[in-house]
């Protein structure tokens, strides 16, 4: 079986260590919470071999990339209809998908803030997600309130999401190597089935907030607040990356009830 060739445009970069290759699928913690686990990307099936021993769960692979496909109907003709070939942020997830389930993959880095906006609206069915991202996109993702990586993806995902630094990963464990380091993090869904907030008032607050990271609060949101009602509220003199999601929230609250 010919080997497939790793393509730039795909962000594709083959991991070939199987130790790490065992540890990130041993990240997942299935308890009970899903049967289910989609793997995203996997190229040459590295990962796939060590979620296919498992037990615990059924595994379906998707890849857009049509070569990876057909050597992964080859390597895996017991997989069937759970190996699906298209692009995973177009994937309708319901219709395959009846229940909960996990994402998991070596993710391209080229559509990490994508993927992660995907889970994020699928955030009710998507109950857990084990990745490897650049370090730099993990470090976003985990980072807290007062820091210079903690932005809008910080901030929802650790809305719905406990977010966990699992390790960091060196290039040279890949084909072809990338040019930066890389890190395996793991999302597990908290017990928020909404927040206690208006959400769609919520991420707009928090996506203007960021946009003009530079600016307070009171002149970031300029157009979403009553400025003469909430003149004196102290969070408005704060920049975005001094809030956490709950000062977020309860921000939100605050301009709902000043309207």
């Amino acid at each position: 079986m010919s080997l497939v060739r790793a393509k730039k445009h795909l962000g594709q970069h083959f991991l070939t260590d199987k130790n790490i290759a065992a540890k990130i699928v041993d990240s997942l913690r299935p308890d009970n919470r899903y049967t289910q686990v989609l793997e995203v990307g996997p190229g040459m099936g590295i990962l796939s071999d060590f979620l296919l021993q498992k037990t615990e769960y059924q595994t379906y692979l998707i890849d857009i990339d049509t070569e990876s496909y057909l050597f992964l109907q080859k390597k895996y003709p017991q997989l069937a209809e759970h190996l699906i070939n298209a692009d995973f942020l177009e994937m309708d997830f319901g219709s395959v998908f009846s229940r909960s389930f996990a994402i998991i993959g070596n993710f391209p880095y080229n559509i990490s803030s994508q993927i992660l906006f995907k889970v994020l609206d699928s955030r009710q069915q998507v109950v857990e997600v084990v990745g490897m991202f650049q370090k730099e996109v993990a470090e976003r993702c985990t980072a807290k309130a007062g820091s210079k990586e903690y932005g809008i993806l910080s901030v929802f995902l650790q809305a719905y999401y406990k977010v966990e630094y699992l390790f960091t990963v060196k290039a040279g464990v890949f084909n072809p190597p990338p040019k930066v380091l890389s890190a395996v993090i793991r999302l597990t869904r908290n017990e928020v089935e909404q927040l206690p907030c208006d959400e769609k008032l919520f991420w707009h607050v928090v996506k203007a907030g960021f946009n003009q990271r530079r600016k307070t609060l009171r002149n970031a949101l300029s157009a979403l607040i009553n400025k003469e009602a909430m003149a004196t509220e102290p969070m408005l003199d704060l920049r975005a990356e001094r809030l956490t999601v709950n000062d977020f929230v309860a921000l939100t609250n605050k301009i709902t009830e000043n309207r």
